[in-house]
């Protein structure tokens, strides 16, 4: 996670620390990169605190952070999971421009329960954020997320999977919500493996390249299987378009 620990967002699912940000810290790419040769990493998720109270939402420092993680370890692949940045597609183009392997930003929820569960979010500005990237980036692979258990329906889910799939989504991770603390957003119902299985079936189904389904799964859950079998499965259909 780079740009600090405090977000300038109260999302009623998340546990991250609320507030005014410090200083912009431009020497956290190297620190990063050089975290990644000491472990060793083959894959890389770079995700973020949002910084609503930057022009850019952090993008800059998002580019910054892929190419210094590229330049110290080159066979090293990097995902990027960015805030929405307000909607801004100048901030969105200064991070593809950088050419992250895949692109990751979770919906999180269903249309209904969104204005609750992070309300200074949008539904439809999380669609057209992911629906951008396959626009600038077409051969850039784009993944969103999806948690259970907040009082959804198994109808909304579907909906929700139709509307990422409409927006050039291609990969899908299913987790269960799990509360925090007492005060954030309370467990609704919690998924049996079952239906995890079952969801991940219909998420295939429906034309998803990959899908992860899980009680604990999450946004990075073999991140670096989902970025090869997503390459696989482009070169495949590429093959078939041929």
């Amino acid at each position: 996670m780079i740009l600090g620990d405090i977000c300038t967002r109260a999302c009623r699912f998340c546990a991250v620390t609320t507030g005014k940000p410090t200083h912009l810290d431009l020497g956290e790419p190297k620190r990063v990169a050089d975290s990644v040769s000491y472990m060793k990493l083959r894959h890389v998720v770079v995700t973020a605190v949002a910084r609503d109270d930057l022009q850019d939402g952090g993008s800059e420092v998002f580019a910054n952070t892929i190419r210094a993680i590229r330049y110290k370890n080159p066979g090293t692949t990097v995902e990027v999971l960015p805030s929405d940045m307000k909607g801004d597609y100048n901030s969105l183009k200064t991070l593809l421009d950088a050419e992250p392997d895949i692109f990751n930003h979770n919906i999180e929820t269903v249309r209904r329960l969104t204005p609750s569960v992070r309300h200074r979010a949008t539904y439809d500005r999380s669609l057209e954020l992911l629906k951008r990237v396959r626009e600038m980036a077409p051969d850039m692979p784009t993944k969103s997320s999806i948690m259970v258990g907040l009082g959804e329906t198994k109808e909304e889910i579907l909906e929700t999977m139709d509307d990422l799939l409409d927006h050039g989504v291609e990969i899908l991770t299913i987790g269960q919500y799990l509360q925090p603390s007492k005060k954030h957003f309370p467990v609704d119902c919690y998924y049996h493996p079952k239906e995890f299985r079952e969801l991940k079936r219909i998420a295939r189904k429906k034309g998803f390249i990959h899908c992860e389904a899980g009680p604990m799964v999450r946004s990075s859950y073999h991140a670096d299987e989902q970025v090869n079998e997503a390459a696989k499965m482009r070169r495949q259909e590429a093959e078939r378009t041929n």
